[in-house]
């Protein structure tokens, strides 16, 4: 069977045998999600795209660890990135504000050739979408997600922050993402 019509998890399957066709298939689907996520934090092309190769270099060492039951394929990557990104972030000794951008700041990068037009504009839409579904969240849920995915910070230094107790800090943020993917999955 042709990889382009499996499933993720499938395809996570096939990646955990060492099976490459699956590996790229599951790199055409995913690359840009990956890249925008890992350019949205660190704010830099080349880093986001380092980090994108890492994510799936990590994947292919460890697609035997995935659990569907867990967590969707996109769910899984975006949290690989986002874990990576934060390493990366600590290795350079840097406050993550300085690096990191706001809601209103994620877009594309200037400068992509011709040929990613296309792509471009996908990932303008896309990122559009988010923002506009981000938009529409309570104000103190935008805030804890912008500090714990944008930012970087962990739940505990979002506490802190914010002066909220550490379970409040945990609800926004488990609030907001259901939210969004409520209303993501209405569009």
């Amino acid at each position: 069977m042709k990889e382009s019509k499996l499933e993720d998890s499938a395809l996570v399957s096939l990646i955990a045998r060492h099976k490459t066709d699956a590996m790229d298939e599951l790199y055409e689907r995913y690359n840009r999600l990956v890249f925008t996520v890992a350019f949205a934090m660190m704010g830099d092309r080349a880093v986001a795209e380092e980090i994108t190769l890492d994510v799936f270099l990590r994947v292919w060492r460890r697609a035997g660890t995935y659990q569907p039951d867990r967590a969707k394929v996109s769910t899984w990557l975006i949290a690989i990135t986002r874990h990576h990104a934060i390493d990366i972030l600590r290795w350079k000794n840097s406050r993550p504000e300085s690096n990191s951008l706001s809601w209103d700041e994620v877009s594309l990068p200037d400068g992509s050739p011709a040929r990613e037009l296309e792509d471009g504009v996908d990932m303008s839409l896309e990122g559009q979408r988010v923002r506009e579904a981000i938009a529409q969240l309570p104000t103190d849920q935008r805030q804890a997600l912008g500090l714990a995915y944008l930012k970087g910070y962990t739940h505990l230094q979002i506490a802190e922050l914010l002066k909220q107790p550490l379970g409040t800090v945990k609800t926004r943020i488990r609030l907001a993402l259901q939210k969004l993917r409520q209303i993501l999955n209405e569009e």
